[in-house]
């Protein structure tokens, strides 16, 4: 479903490209090689952008993480998948509607989203285990997910307090599955190469 999502970004993305009245050029901070999109082409709606993840890290990678520990071990449990793709596809409905009822601005929806989808793209290889990563969640982040909504069904404009570099400071582990490191990189190596497979195939 997000690949379906970032196709039709991409194409939108390059006809707004071609159409452009201005050319846009991006903002490098020297000093680092770093690409900066504070105020990039004169929108004042990503002032402040790089703040939230800094301008050498676009895609939100987590640097480090800090597994909390539960009063009681959380352990996964298995539901139909169905309940698991609605569920997503909430997500992903919900994250148009924050980007298109809070930025007015396209070029601006087109950067935020681009880093939200690369962003999210990163849980794949802790999937995979090949991040070096835990695999889990930040639940200081998660806690605010019925913050998002106001009572009368807007969305909320407060801000929560955090950033993009609190990520992974209170990361839970959840247990129970079946990863096993003697059999499993191969095949969720497998799962991934025919998820993938599927997706180029979508297009």
């Amino acid at each position: 479903m997000f690949a379906k999502l970032f196709k039709t970004a991409v194409v939108a993305s390059a006809l707004v490209a071609s159409v452009a009245a201005r050319p846009m050029s991006l903002n490098r901070l020297t000093a680092r090689g770093d690409i900066s999109f504070d105020n990039w082409g004169g929108y004042s709606s990503l002032s402040g952008f790089d703040d939230f993840y800094g301008s050498d890290n676009f895609i939100g990678s987590v640097s480090s993480q800090t597994v909390v520990e539960q009063s009681q071990e959380l352990v996964c449990h298995s539901e139909s998948i169905v309940i698991i793709q609605q569920r997503l596809l909430v997500l992903q409905e919900m994250a148009k509607r924050i980007i298109t009822e809070q930025v007015c601005e396209v070029e601006t929806q087109t950067v935020v989203f681009e880093q939200f989808h690369a962003s999210l793209g990163l849980f794949s290889h802790d999937l995979r285990r090949t991040s070096g990563h835990h695999v889990g969640f930040d639940s200081s982040i998660t806690n605010h997910f019925s913050d998002i909504v106001s009572e009368d069904d807007t969305l909320s404009t407060n801000d929560f307090g955090f950033s993009g570099h609190d990520v992974g400071a209170s990361t839970v582990v959840v247990g129970g599955s079946n990863w096993v490191a003697a059999t499993s990189p191969a095949s969720v190596g497998a799962a991934y190469s025919a998820a993938r497979g599927a997706f180029y195939s979508s297009f």
